[in-house]
């Protein structure tokens, strides 16, 4: 889990990881007291004939306890860390056997046969052992799967922030170049590029990192991408850029589109027309693009990478809620459809 670490954010996370914990040993503690207490009901007024008051029950409960939660602080997590299955259920056996035994002999003192004593007493020490080392391996089981989907998490959030950093250099180092080669031609216009790419700068340092944001705010971005590549390629390649969008209210993962109009701007041929469209209805957004290519250019790994990195996070983030189409007739052509929170 990523943290920032300033006073509120590191506290709230601690507070929050707290208040987890809590819940947990709170609901555990809570099994733990509901079945003793419906444990001793049963044995007093349901078995009464077994369980009365000349019969003492409660002084043999104490030791019971003894024996459950020895099984379950020391026996359990030792045999199961050494993977001695089979010898802890002869240990489970005989501990069962025993403690039968002594409650027959001991403090019932009833006289019966070993069978006898085995068929009436029993159940009344399997069932607390057998349902609290239910219980213990439940929880151990749910705190390895809590563990697993944090390790997860994690390993989702680095892969993320690395496929975005790949990103990153690419769209600046355009822009930087645009800037470079714009300030030698028209000096007085140059300003105005600068501060497009104070923007975008603020768009892929700062921004980005947040999981989603506003269509508005990433559609910009792309305004002053094509705005940049319009300067860079005049008089080279014919641009035709059109969207439609119906609310920029809409969430989306950041740098996700320009992937796309990226590659198509890298790998076009020269001279040619390059197409991009966004439109954006009831909440569905798509994203086509097309450009002239050079044939035997597309078998390079260079020119995939950038594609395959694009499905490699739409995969992490949306899951099924996309559709990516990828073209090579006449012209290539990349079709992105996205279902946006």
């Amino acid at each position: 889990m990523y943290i920032k670490f300033d006073g509120f954010q590191f506290s709230n996370y601690f507070h929050i990881e707290f208040m987890i914990t809590l819940k947990k040993h709170t609901s555990q503690i809570l099994v733990h007291i509901l079945f003793w207490m419906l444990f001793i009901f049963v044995s007093l007024f349901v078995f009464s004939q077994y369980y009365w008051r000349e019969n003492p029950f409660l002084q043999y409960l104490s030791i019971l306890v003894v024996i459950v939660y020895a099984n379950n602080y020391l026996l359990l997590p030792f045999f199961i860390k050494k993977r001695l299955y089979i010898l802890y259920v002869f240990v489970f056996a005989v501990i069962s056997f025993f403690a039968t035994q002594l409650y027959c002999n001991v403090f019932a003192q009833c006289g019966c046969s070993i069978m006898k004593c085995l068929s009436d007493y029993l159940w009344q020490t399997l069932v607390p052992l057998i349902f609290f080392s239910f219980v213990w391996m439940l929880y151990r089981f749910l705190d390895k799967q809590d563990e697993v989907e944090h390790i997860k998490q994690e390993h989702l959030e680095m892969e993320l922030k690395f496929l975005k950093s790949q990103i990153n250099p690419h769209v600046l180092f355009n822009n930087l170049n645009t800037i470079y080669s714009y300030a030698l031609e028209k000096p007085n216009e140059t300003p105005e590029l600068i501060l497009m790419l104070s923007d975008n700068l603020k768009h892929v340092l700062y921004e980005s990192n947040s999981e989603t944001i506003s269509l508005e705010k990433e559609i910009q971005f792309i305004d002053n991408y094509i705005t940049f590549q319009t300067i860079r390629t005049e008089g080279v390649k014919h641009i035709n850029y059109s969207k439609s969008i119906s609310s920029y209210q809409n969430q989306i993962a950041p740098l996700l589109l320009i992937t796309i109009i990226e590659n198509t701007f890298k790998h076009s041929t020269l001279n040619s027309d390059i197409s991009v469209s966004i439109t954006e209805k009831n909440g569905i957004l798509e994203c086509v693009c097309m450009n002239d290519y050079d044939k035997d250019k597309v078998s390079n790994e260079a020119f995939k990478i950038g594609l395959q990195n694009l499905e490699k996070r739409l995969k992490l983030i949306y899951k099924e809620n996309y559709k990516l189409d990828i073209s090579k007739d006449d012209r290539y052509k990349v079709y992105l459809k996205l279902k946006l929170s």
